[in-house]
């Protein structure tokens, strides 16, 4: 009994230890339950932040998709109107030619009424009677005055040289027409068609297959007359055969040249275009 009784308090102090345990554990479960339930609130609330970014990144890559193809067709566009205006800006140089020849016409023909007006009438006959062989002789002499008058008279004006000239170029006689625009150049030095006889010097050049003779009058020119409308041009065909004989980095350089110097031409917009397909 005395044993008994010594074990009694023991037995209470295990059981007071198993019921402490067990609130300890009851503590560190409802501890454990509240973590489980932060984590899964602090979960939810990850995803649908993931959620709400994965939308947003959706949106933004629909939106440069959109963006993208708007800039495709804005560039296929652009394109389209770069094209349709080089082939107006052509159609005004073909225009513009075609003035410029009509105005040479124009031009060639008053140069040829002006010809045969200043030729002198057909001498008169002499008449037979006294005096007869004085009469004949001053005849003879009036006679060779007004041929040798008709001579000077009958050589071709400027412009009738020029337009001449350039029918013979048309026709593919670009040796005959050469000749012809050589010859104005030294008959007549000053006259208002100098350039454009010089400009056509290479273009026939160009037609009997010489580049580099055409090359060397283009670039005389750009040198000579730079403030005539056929500058740009010739420029602008210096660029275009270095081009075709793949010397790119002379073509750039003439067809910059040519933008930098005539900024508002025809052949500057053409040289603009052509750098870029060049990069």
């Amino acid at each position: 009994m005395k044993r008994l009784g010594a074990l009694a308090p023991a037995a209470l102090l295990a059981c007071a230890a198993c019921f402490a345990t067990s609130s300890d554990v009851q503590g560190v479960n409802s501890t454990l339950e509240q973590v489980r339930a932060d984590q899964a609130r602090n979960d939810s609330a990850q995803r649908a932040m993931l959620a709400q970014i994965t939308k947003s990144l959706t949106a933004a890559r629909d939106s440069l998709a959109q963006l993208s193809a708007r800039v495709t067709k804005s560039q296929g566009d652009m394109r389209g109107d770069l094209y349709a205006i080089q082939q107006q800006l052509i159609q005004v140089q073909e225009l513009t030619g075609q003035s410029q020849r009509r105005l040479q016409e124009l031009r060639g023909s008053l140069d040829q009424r002006s010809t045969e007006s200043a030729k002198p009438p057909a001498p008169v006959p002499p008449t037979a009677g006294a005096g007869g062989g004085a009469g004949a002789a001053a005849a003879g002499a009036a006679g060779a005055a007004a041929a040798g008058a008709g001579a000077a008279g009958g050589t071709p004006g400027p412009n009738a040289l020029f337009q001449l000239s350039l029918e013979q170029l048309r026709r593919g006689s670009a040796s005959t027409a050469r000749t012809g625009f050589q010859t104005l150049l030294q008959q007549y030095p000053t006259a208002d068609v100098v350039p454009d006889a010089q400009f056509y010097v290479g273009e026939a050049f160009a037609a009997e297959g010489n580049a580099a003779g055409a090359d060397s009058v283009y670039a005389l020119v750009v040198e000579r007359y730079p403030q005539s409308a056929r500058a740009p041009t010739a420029l602008f065909k210096r660029g275009s055969a270095m081009e075709s004989k793949g010397n790119d980095t002379a073509a750039r350089a003439a067809y910059n040249q040519l933008i930098q110097a005539y900024p508002r031409s025809d052949e500057a917009a053409l040289a603009k275009e052509r750098l870029r397909n060049m990069k």
